[in-house]
């Protein structure tokens, strides 16, 4: 499965950004799928997962409130909104999708594969 993240750009803070992922060839119906994002001298860090159903969606604190993350079965895609955007929010922003149990969702190493990120600048 090959993930193709998109969206990411420069806004100002306070600015909205959708994110989309893709996977040309390949269906994402049977994988859950999750959202990472590593700033700068930073670890890499959970930002959303939903589950493979749509059925459960899990946020990073920092995210919650802001951020949605969706999925839209029809168009093979797996999206993240993102509103009130603030400058810590940035970061690449990876898609990744695995099949993780409910309570390791947040975890990287669930994931079996990764899109290439895309890069998301939030000034102040």
């Amino acid at each position: 499965v090959q993930l193709q993240a998109s969206g990411g750009g420069l806004v100002q803070a306070g600015a909205s950004l959708r994110l989309s992922c893709a996977a040309p060839g390949s269906t994402l119906g049977t994988y859950s799928m999750a959202w990472f994002r590593q700033a700068l001298g930073k670890e890499r860090e959970f930002v959303a997962a939903i589950k493979w159903s749509g059925s459960t969606t899990v946020y990073a604190d920092s995210v919650k409130g802001r951020f949605t993350i969706s999925r839209v079965s029809a168009e093979n895609a797996v999206y993240l909104q993102m509103n009130s955007l603030k400058p810590e929010d940035t970061a690449v922003y990876y898609c990744a999708a695995g099949r993780p149990v409910h309570s390791a969702m947040r975890s990287p190493a669930m994931y079996y594969y990764w899109g290439q990120g895309t890069l998301v600048t939030v000034s102040s």
